[in-house]
């Protein structure tokens, strides 16, 4: 009997992550599911229900460290999708924040995405096959100064996906970025943000619903989606065509403590 194939989740104990490793498992594929929350092993059981292999790593993606046992976890067991979902914000002013919580977003949403990205991407494109799929944001073309480090994480994780896209054009490696609105996870919550109109406003996204729709678009192989409502779309369309001064203040409207305000 041939091994099923293979699918990495990282963020997977909730919102987004929790539902693309759901759908994976759905379609037949073993699971390595990874996050730093204590949930990812209850996780197991959830999708374990699908008749898969799922395995559960809990791990800081932010640290060399975390990455590390995530690899060691995978072994030489070849990777047919890797969603490198994982991802943190720090709300608030960025000079009002200590350094290390801004660090932090930068070293899980940049530095631990990328390295990930580097050691199974190479094993892809060696084989020949394989899909990537990357959570980025619509927020990616947006200054953000209450959430400034967040916002700026992922420009950088937007661009590198399309960079990394094309430089493995014919490769038999395709990558898609997962652009997201405001969607009801715990993100807001622990990026200490239930205090902005954002973190209240109760018509986010189903992250199910955006799940779906960055599945959907790397199974097609496309370079990228903007999930969730029409109005995400006509967000990203904006934020293309709007002066960075007058973004920034929309952004600040949505973002900034309402005690600051």
């Amino acid at each position: 009997m041939a091994a099923r194939p293979l699918a990495v989740i990282t963020g997977a104990s909730t919102g987004i992550g929790y539902e693309l490793a759901k759908i994976a498992a759905g379609d037949g594929y073993d699971l390595i599911i990874a996050s730093d929350e204590a949930e990812i092993n209850d996780r197991r059981h959830d999708f374990g229900v699908f008749g898969v292999e799922v395995k559960g790593v809990r791990a800081d993606l932010g640290t060399e460290a975390g990455v590390d046992k995530l690899l060691d976890c995978i072994g030489n067991r070849p990777v047919t999708l890797l969603m490198a979902n994982a991802g943190i914000g720090a709300g608030g002013a960025f000079l009002d924040q200590d350094f290390h919580r801004a660090k932090d977003v930068v070293d899980l949403n940049v530095t631990g995405t990328i390295s990930l990205i580097h050691a199974v991407g190479r094993r892809m494109r060696a084989r020949g096959e394989g899909r990537i799929l990357i959570t980025g944001s619509i927020a990616d073309d947006i200054p953000g100064s209450f959430n400034l480090v967040y916002n700026a994480s992922k420009a950088f994780v937007d661009s590198f996906a399309q960079g990394l896209r094309n430089g493995l054009k014919d490769s038999g490696v395709t990558v898609t970025c997962l652009m997201p609105g405001p969607t009801d996870t715990e993100f807001f919550e622990r990026a200490d943000m239930l205090d902005t109109s954002v973190g209240q406003d109760e018509k986010k996204d189903d992250p199910a619903d955006v799940a779906a729709d960055g599945y959907r678009a790397m199974m097609a192989g496309e370079a990228g989606v903007v999930a969730g409502s029409f109005m995400n779309k006509v967000q990203s369309l904006f934020s293309n065509i709007l002066p960075d001064n007058i973004l920034a203040q929309m952004h600040r409207q949505m973002a900034e403590p309402k005690e600051d305000a």
